[in-house]
């Protein structure tokens, strides 16, 4: 392809004086760095073939969920993958059709899962999701949408009496990170959940925690600030990435090259070929989520995020409607979703909430997504090794919208060769 440097045709020419920033991809975590910086004193723009907020974003149950500092290669997820794999209703399933494009990410996976690299993971984790709540909050004050973050409670539950001691090593485990909690049962799982369903034995109850009062809807708010406040935002595809000393050039559809002072790459499952561009190459993959979503004016009432211990999916009320997700596929990008997920979600749904399913009751829609995964479950947030006018933030697997603030926030310090809130070396992009 005979790629020029042309007079801009669908991107104008930056006329503010201001350095120019480009952010490829406007999912939650695209829209954090955009925002944070045009806060920053950059002239930017906003780059995404979808509608800003409608890739993965959408589909997030929206829980902040700063207790999963656990990465998912460990040697005890390794150890129970056979079995979790094999059960019909459980909650990792492998698409045949894709196994063989698999099979270099889980051979990197295994890698990763050892003891060592586990606790490294784990304590990369910990730290970041301790900033979470806080930037989030500062986030939202900024741009006036306080409203937005709503402390809501969050519930592990168990249905099997015999798994009390599992409750009791969670509690010990998040008291040495910090995270408090309490074991609950009996009258007070009732008084907390009185919709849930009866079989419940037991549960642990983490009464700090944070959700968001609906994904989109703060996807919405984010790209409408971002606009009010002079950033640009173009419906096109990026089809690649040309990286020098002195500025990063971007080739839209149109094959005109369109340079910025400072790109960063924010497109979440869709980031690999872009970075093949700029001589990097990552294991990333699209782990494929499945979700429910009860309308509002039908959900069954819960007053706490909700995650089932035992099958392994959440139950979480936003204000758009019950929001119930789960799954986890390695499947890529194009294959289409696979009907029996939903029909799972649905069976576990109606074990611990019935009601939801009685006469009358309008059904729930469906809707699958692409988290960006790496295999240690660490996202990548740095610079190009080479070219530092290149930005990466992408790979937040099952952590998008709980680190995308805080993200947003320590990029931004690196960028700009500032001190940052944590040490950024567990999430370098040529790690692998």
């Amino acid at each position: 392809m005979n790629r020029t440097l042309l007079d801009s045709s669908i991107i104008p020419a930056n006329t503010t004086g201001k350095p120019s920033f480009a952010v490829v991809g406007a999912g939650v975590v695209g829209l954090c760095v955009a925002l944070e910086a045009l806060r920053q004193g950059y002239a930017v723009t906003l780059l995404d073939s979808n509608e800003p907020g409608t890739a993965a974003s959408y589909g997030n149950a929206g829980y902040l969920a700063t207790e999963l500092i656990d990465p998912l290669a460990t040697p005890e997820s390794v150890r129970s993958a056979p079995k979790l794999c094999l059960d019909p209703d459980g909650p990792v399933c492998v698409p045949w059709k894709y196994l063989r494009n698999s099979i270099p990410w889980y051979a990197k996976f295994l890698a990763a899962s050892n003891t060592a690299n586990a606790q490294q993971g784990t304590q990369a984790l910990s730290a970041l999701n301790q900033l979470s709540v806080s930037s989030w909050q500062r986030l939202l004050t900024d741009i006036d949408a306080t409203d937005q973050i709503i402390k809501v409670g969050n519930l592990v539950v168990w249905e099997n009496p015999e798994k009390k001691a599992d409750a009791h090593a969670l509690i010990e485990r998040m008291a040495t990170f910090g995270l408090t909690c309490e074991y609950v049962e009996g009258q007070r799982l009732a008084d907390l959940e009185p919709e849930l369903s009866q079989q419940l034995s037991h549960a642990v109850f983490f009464p700090d925690a944070y959700r968001l009062s609906d994904p989109y809807a703060v996807c919405q708010t984010l790209y409408n600030t971002f606009i009010e406040r002079g950033g640009q935002f173009f419906q096109q595809k990026v089809m690649g990435l040309e990286a020098h000393h002195k500025a990063i050039q971007i080739y839209l559809e149109d094959q005109k090259a369109y340079p910025f002072d400072h790109v960063t790459v924010c497109a979440g499952a869709w980031s690999t070929e872009l970075l093949k561009q700029v001589g990097i190459t990552v294991p990333l993959e699209a782990e494929r989520g499945y979700q429910l979503t009860f309308p509002e004016k039908n959900q069954q009432h819960l007053n706490h995020m909700v995650l089932s211990a035992d099958r392994r999916f959440v139950m979480s009320p936003l204000d758009s409607g019950l929001r119930v997700v789960g799954m986890s596929e390695i499947g890529g990008t194009s294959l289409a979703p696979i009907k029996k997920r939903y029909a799972v979600l649905n069976k576990h749904t109606k074990a611990l909430l019935p009601e939801a399913y009685s006469k009358g009751k309008e059904a729930p829609t469906e809707w699958m997504g692409h988290r960006p995964t790496l295999p240690d479950s660490l996202p990548v947030i740095d610079q190009h090794p080479t070219f530092s006018r290149l930005s990466f933030a992408f790979g937040h697997q099952h952590l998008g919208i709980t680190q995308a603030a805080i993200t947003a926030e320590l990029l931004l310090q690196k960028i700009q060769n500032e001190p940052t809130l944590l040490s950024l070396n567990a999430f370098k992009v040529d790690r692998f």
